[in-house]
């Protein structure tokens, strides 16, 4: 199988037994990565530097890390890491996830065979243990399916996204818009014609606290959404009609109270 890079980000706020569960869930793949870059956005915790540092030491080759002077926030610092990868094919790692053992393996094999420039797979969020999951996060597999469904919604999960490098510096990397940076690069890669696939089989467990909730909500987040939607529409990718429809479902969403929109996200968006 074709050689592939891991990009991670990890900045202060990160816990370290998290992080290290993370890197060994990667360390212990059935196809092992020669490449495993780790972005430092800004400066880290004593803790996490040491974490870093034991890997850095113990996998002499493997791991390449980039620090930057400040926090930079997830898109710049990921663009950072994507320049400096090696190897074409590249594989997206949250800090603080959990990739099934197999992941790396399925997904190659289906890159390869749907002859795909992204791709990503069903997630399963939890919060305290993978044990005790709290929702499943399943999305279209064609690429036909994956189109129409990034009108409405983001078509691909990003902590377990697979793309080729040269298509996403075609498409311009993550560009900044609030909260849809990584949906942003998706919708573009796939109007520039990439084509996109999704492993129906879970790949990774993804931690899921409150705050993924409270974050979707109030004022501010709805002139995110407005903006980020204006720009697809502006594109060509959706159209004006699609545009103020969504918009406007998603402003509904957002100021309902908390219980409810977690409800709305846990119960009704997820599987």
């Amino acid at each position: 199988m074709e050689n592939y890079s891991v990009l991670m980000s990890v900045y202060y706020k990160e816990q370290a037994e998290n992080l290290r569960e993370a890197i060994d869930s990667i360390l212990n793949q059935t196809v092992k990565t020669n490449e495993f870059i780790i972005v430092k956005d800004g400066p880290l915790t004593e803790k996490l530097d040491n974490t870093i540092k034991e890997y850095v030491e113990e996998y002499p080759g493997v791991f390449k890390i980039i620090t930057l002077e400040k926090n930079m926030g997830l898109a710049k610092a990921l663009n950072k890491g994507i320049e400096q990868c090696s190897n074409e094919i590249i594989a997206r790692m949250d800090s603080d996830d959990i990739s099934m053992p197999d992941r790396m393996e399925r997904q190659l094999e289906a890159m390869e065979a749907n002859r795909a420039d992204i791709l990503s797979g069903t997630i399963v969020e939890f919060d305290e243990s993978v044990d005790k999951p709290t929702a499943k996060r399943e999305l279209p597999e064609k690429n036909e399916q994956i189109i129409e469904f990034a009108k409405k919604r983001s078509p691909f999960n990003h902590p377990a996204v697979m793309y080729k490098k040269s298509s996403v510096l075609k498409s311009g990397l993550y560009e900044d818009y609030t909260y849809f940076e990584d949906y942003n690069l998706w919708a573009t890669m796939l109007n520039d014609g990439c084509i996109g696939y999704n492993v129906k089989k879970p790949v990774l467990y993804m931690r899921a606290g409150e705050g993924m909730y409270k974050r979707r909500g109030g004022l501010k987040y709805i002139s995110y959404i407005y903006k980020f939607k204006k720009h697809l529409k502006d594109i060509g990718f959706i159209t004006t009609g699609q545009f103020i429809g969504d918009t406007v479902a998603r402003s509904i969403v957002s100021i309902v109270p908390y219980k409810v929109r977690k409800f709305i996200y846990a119960k009704l968006l997820r599987k």
